[in-house]
């Protein structure tokens, strides 16, 4: 089937230009000027934007957390994402402590294939080190899966330090590229061991136990472990202006490092763990935690310089119900909010509308950069001929309010409930078919993509 979107703005991290786009199977036919309809479905893209499917790589699906399970599965998580315009999602294949690589990835496999509305791939965590787990990220590579996790926090996860210098050196050889969790976890059990000797339980002992200097030392720390590796690595959710110093320091120094920002970094302030409420409160644990606003005032202006790469969800999903685990002790309350849904419009509304970021920023940030970062450059992340034909009409025209009570994320609650929105997705295209019309999911179906080497 051949569909032309004619009359619309293709936004591109070059610049934006007026062109029609036309779609041919799965994928982009031409791109240009006055393109000839032909036999093909006209769809008008008047007044509308056109930017590549949207490109999530930090989402957490069907994870077991503290003894629960995130509420969203790849089910209705990735229905949310593609609601939201992403049309890629690089989800965690977590091994428990023990287990191989391969095991991990077969389970996680098992839980997307013929369940996931979008495209998906994985990142493999490393929390265990040996000669196997050296032996298998070579096998990981052949197998698409190219980019790896790993945590200096939670201890059923973190690796010791010789250890994760050994995991880099092994990285540099096979090519892969390693994301980490930075916060000092010495520090943090530290003052967890504080809070509750003095009976402080509550929601708010969460950001005083993760306090911003630790995510920065940890940060500092990594990077020259890296230096000393040589190798490039990606610093996961930073949130802070400290952390912030510490990348550039490495940058000055000559290192190749990324950076992942979340909205919930951009738009929120720790002042939501002072609600009086115990849930209102507990709704917005999650680790890195929420910083102040000079925290964010220096993340925004990272986005307008390009210090920030990427911009992805973090999304690990719990409900009110789950959170309530914790009433009595903060540290059992499960780390991690909804997100997937709303990162589209949140970004365009407070970025590209509100004049922090210019349309093409949020198309590196959301797509191209994450393509290049993660290896499927450019099968996904641009409009260009030859591409998977992912796309998204984006009506900068029309306001709306983020509610709970219109979501598909399978939580009872949003972080950003209230925050007004400019514009919304009108629809998107998943390989050349319509998977969202004015909000409508429709029936599509996603595929595991074999992502190559990071090309950023």
């Amino acid at each position: 089937m051949r569909i032309l979107l004619h009359g619309g703005t293709v936004v591109s991290a070059e610049g934006t230009a007026a062109l029609d786009v036309l779609l041919e199977g799965e994928r982009i036919a031409a791109v240009g000027e006055a393109l000839p309809a032909g036999d093909a479905q006209v769809v008008d893209c008047t007044g509308k934007l056109l930017f590549p499917g949207f490109i999530d790589g930090h989402t957490h699906f069907d994870l077991e957390v503290g003894g629960t399970i995130t509420a969203d599965d790849f089910i209705t998580g990735t229905r949310a994402a593609l609601r939201g315009g992403t049309t890629t999602v690089v989800d965690f294949a977590a091994p428990d402590k023990g287990e191989s690589m391969a095991s991990g990835l077969a389970r996680w496999r098992g839980k997307a294939e013929g369940r996931s509305a979008c495209d998906y791939g994985f990142h493999m965590t490393i929390d265990d080190w040996n000669e196997g787990i050296s032996r298998e990220i070579g096998e990981m590579m052949d197998q698409g899966i190219t980019s790896f996790k790993m945590y200096m926090t939670y201890p059923a996860m973190m690796i010791p330090e010789g250890d994760m210098y050994h995991a880099l050196l092994r990285l540099k050889e096979a090519g892969g590229v390693a994301g980490v969790h930075c916060e000092n976890d010495g520090v943090i059990r530290a003052l967890i061991a504080d809070a509750k000797a003095a009976g402080r339980m509550g929601p708010g002992s969460h950001p005083r136990t993760r306090p911003a200097p630790l995510e920065a030392e940890a940060v500092g720390h990594l990077l020259r472990m890296a230096q000393l590796a040589d190798v490039p690595v990606i610093i996961v959710h930073l949130s802070t202006r400290e952390s912030l110093e510490e990348v550039r320091a490495a940058r000055r120094r000559g290192q190749t490092v990324y950076v992942e920002t979340c909205p919930h970094y951009l738009l929120l302030e720790d002042s939501v763990y002072d609600a009086p409420d115990f849930m209102e409160a507990a709704k917005f644990i999650c680790a890195p935690p929420i910083r102040k606003q000079a925290d964010r005032e220096a993340l925004w202006e990272a986005l307008q310089n390009g210090e920030i790469d990427t911009v992805a969800t973090d999304h690990c999903s719990f409900t009110t119900a789950q959170k309530r685990a914790g009433r009595y002790d903060f540290t059992k309350i499960p780390g991690g909010l909804p997100g997937v849904e709303h990162r589209g419009v949140l970004l365009y509304t407070y970025g590209v509308a509100e004049g922090r970021i210019a349309a093409p920023d949020m198309c590196r940030v959301l797509c191209e950069n994450p393509a290049k970062l993660y290896g499927c450059w450019p099968q996904k992340g641009v409009i260009a001929p030859g591409s998977d034909a992912d796309i998204v009409i984006y009506d900068p025209d029309g306001d709306g309010v983020v509610s709970a009570a219109d979501q598909l994320q399978n939580v009872d609650y949003t972080p950003y409930e209230g925050l007004r929105t400019r514009g919304s997705i009108r629809q998107v295209y998943l390989r050349g078919r319509l998977a969202v019309d004015q909000g409508q999911v429709l029936a599509s179906e996603g595929r595991f993509i074999r992502r190559g080497k990071c090309g950023l």
